[in-house]
């Protein structure tokens, strides 16, 4: 053997593999925390148990093991395996793929299993690319994404694939993955309860993620050595929360601020705001939300909610961030305790629906100014009442276009200021009754 040759043999042979490498599952049974797809009776499971693969979408966050089933999967099968990543990937190499597909079905008559990391990153028009070599069988496509598929690809080919949602996985998951290290190294992880606690949390679900911790603990750890959460901060940098400012993360946060605040529970609004800020969000987005809010769920349960969120609005563009983003937070608190009503949002709907449907409708005569002889002479302002000149300040004329029932929009809750709004129209709704029945005896 030449000098070279042995040495690049003796290095090979020394290096070691990446922990999370060496750990990943050989078949489907191993991998952690998704029974709910893999399993014997699951759907991926029965479909390997038929024979049968059908083109699926693997949706989930990272490190929960998408590209391991993929891998497996490519295995169970009698298809060639291929595997691209929408990162590095243009229309030139779908296209080789496609070509070598077909060529392969045609001499050998054999499928093609085509694994694509991250099919999100392709656009529309190269997604468009997979449907006629999906729909005639000529590729099996299997695509990894961490973003909603609903959102990112194709409805015409999510139409051709399931969608099979995987887990983030949960701490039970990560403990099973760090006994399966440490049989790997034939010794203990040199870490206290805390810290072991702690790097399950900061993994965010992610179980590559916490077995590169892992490695890095056992390559930092001298002999006898037991690290605390201290020292294991010193070793890594906080891991930023997986957030998309653009994408579903972003979505699905929002949405959660706005539904506990609906819920009245302050501190789990509390909680999704403070992940968005931390997670890079920009505070502006964050208080035009909660400014909607102020008048779409709280409105006039509290009338002062929307002048607390303009104040909060202001407040922040003097001061800024990080100082302004307590007032992020003090609204946020404010309108998570304060009284709720959809009333008026409820009302919006129906007012537009019947405006929409009675839009040429004229206002009654009377209610009309009068400026010229002729609007006189046509009857506009006769018959017009001022209220304020009553004694009890109402006149309980019609106000709706003739020809139109009087209808019924606005419907105010039992809560907060808007159960004083209650009375003052029921008070209203009686005079008129009053008003009108006295009309009528005349």
């Amino acid at each position: 053997m030449k000098d070279k040759d042995m040495e690049e043999t003796l290095f090979s042979s020394n290096v070691k593999r990446p922990l999370a490498d060496r750990l990943r599952p050989t078949k489907l049974e191993e991998v952690v925390g998704q029974d709910h797809i893999v399993g014997e009776n699951a759907p991926l499971g029965r479909m390997i148990k038929s024979g049968k693969i059908t083109s699926f979408i693997l949706w989930g966050p990272p490190g929960c093991g998408k590209t391991t089933i993929a891998r497996l999967i490519a295995e169970y099968t009698n298809l060639y395996f291929e595997q691209i990543s929408a990162v590095f990937s243009g229309v030139g190499d779908l296209k080789r793929v496609f070509q070598y597909a077909e060529e392969r079905r045609t001499r050998e008559g054999k499928g093609t299993l085509l694994f694509v990391d991250e099919i999100h990153r392709f656009n529309k028009s190269q997604q468009d690319g997979f449907l006629p070599y999906v729909e005639n069988g000529t590729v099996i496509l299997v695509g990894a994404t961490t973003e909603n598929p609903s959102f990112e690809l194709n409805s015409a080919l999510l139409s051709r694939c399931q969608v099979f949602v995987l887990n983030r996985l949960n701490t039970d998951d990560f403990e099973e993955l760090l006994q399966r290290a440490e049989k790997e190294e034939g010794q203990k992880l040199p870490i206290d309860d805390e810290a072991r606690t702690f790097i399950k949390e900061i993994a965010d679900g992610d179980g590559r993620y916490m077995l590169n911790i892992a490695e890095n603990i056992w390559l930092y750890a001298q002999n006898g050595e037991i690290f605390n959460k201290d020292q294991i901060l010193q070793i890594i940098q906080s891991r930023s929360p997986i957030y998309d400012k653009g994408r579903d993360g972003h979505y699905n946060l929002i949405s959660a601020v706005h539904k506990s605040m609906r819920g009245s529970d302050v501190d789990a609004a509390l909680y999704w705001v403070s992940r968005m800020l931390i997670a890079g969000e920009d505070p502006r987005y964050i208080l035009r939300r909660l400014l909607r809010f102020s008048i779409e769920d709280v409105s006039l349960a509290d009338p002062n909610a929307v002048n607390q969120a303009i104040s909060c609005i202001e407040t922040y563009e003097r001061l800024g961030s990080p100082e302004g983003e307590l007032a992020v937070l003090q609204l946020t608190a404010y309108l998570a305790t304060a009284p709720k009503s959809a009333g008026v949002y409820k009302a919006m709907h129906k007012a537009f629906d019947a405006a929409k449907k009675t839009g040429s409708l004229m206002p009654p005569k009377h209610i009309l100014n009068a400026p010229t002889k002729l609007m006189k002479d046509l009857g506009y302002f006769d018959g017009y009442i001022y209220d304020q000149d009553l004694e009890d300040g109402f006149s309980g004329q019609n106000y709706f276009p003739d020809g139109m029932a009087r209808q019924k929009f606005y419907f105010p809750v039992e809560r907060g200021f808007e159960r004083e709004i209650k009375k003052r129209i029921e008070y209203f709704d009686k005079l008129r009754k009053e008003k009108q029945a006295k009309k009528g005896e005349k």
